[in-house]
């Protein structure tokens, strides 16, 4: 059997003033391909290139990137985070009072609906203390409303046993079920609408019953929510608005 062979050469392209992570995979293929990825713009190449070849593929890359710049900017561009700055979730608002600091590691509290944040901006992952530090604060102001939220919605379509239900920082999912029953929820969820919210709380919930994707697990969330497919329409026109 041929062995695969891949190497990888990672760096951040400047997209107009946009920091773009960029991977660029050198692999035993034949063809050229390109994609955005969840955490970079991939650029998949032949092993075996000439430095002319290389470089027109590059700029066809480019050409890709300038394209897609819109969905580049909502993908990959982190939010400028100051004080005085209102971040708005379902019905409840915040304002940021942010604190520069000396200190290594990074802090933050809620009293009277202000987030105090204590970040040393020194740091180059400060940005994303930030998002992770936000994301806990108000997963933690939500959790009682989106507990009472599953009960509810359990009781009305499935009266099936429940573990813990999480509010977790997650970009590759929107939700998840595990065998104990625990339901998991991305606390980006936070910024959509309340019934998207509760799209995502029965799809969970309907694995409780069908731990699959099957003509019957599908049966179970139109069953409890009908126009369930416009839910996830919104998801997938709106989702990537949906961040700390």
């Amino acid at each position: 059997m041929k062995k695969k062979y891949s190497k990888k050469e990672s760096f951040i392209h400047d997209l107009n003033g946009l920091a773009v992570p960029i991977d660029i995979y050198y692999e035993n293929r034949r063809n050229v391909r390109c994609s955005i990825g969840k955490k970079a713009a991939i650029l998949r190449l032949p092993r075996l290139l000439l430095p002319t070849e290389k470089q027109k593929h590059w700029k066809w890359f480019e050409s890709f990137l300038k394209k897609n710049e819109q969905y580049l900017i909502d993908h990959f561009k982190k939010k400028d985070y100051q004080s005085g700055s209102i971040i708005s979730t379902l019905e409840k608002e915040y304002v940021l009072s942010i604190d520069e600091t000396d200190n290594k590691s990074h802090s933050g509290k809620l009293k009277n609906g202000i987030i105090h944040l204590r970040i040393n901006k020194a740091d180059p992952q400060h940005k994303d203390a930030i998002k992770t530090i936000l994301s806990r604060i108000i997963a933690a102001d939500h959790q009682s409303h989106i507990e009472r939220k599953v009960k509810e919605l359990n009781h009305i379509y499935f009266r099936v046993p429940i573990g813990k239900v999480n509010l977790k920082y997650t970009t590759s999912r929107w939700g998840s079920c595990s065998s104990k029953g625990n339901i998991n929820l991305s606390t980006r969820l936070l910024f959509a609408p309340e019934d998207v919210i509760d799209y995502v709380i029965i799809h969970e919930l309907a694995h409780r019953k069908e731990m699959n994707h099957s003509s019957r697990f599908w049966k179970l969330v139109e069953d409890a929510m009908p126009n369930y497919k416009e839910k996830e329409k919104w998801l997938k026109e709106h989702g990537k608005t949906c961040d700390f």
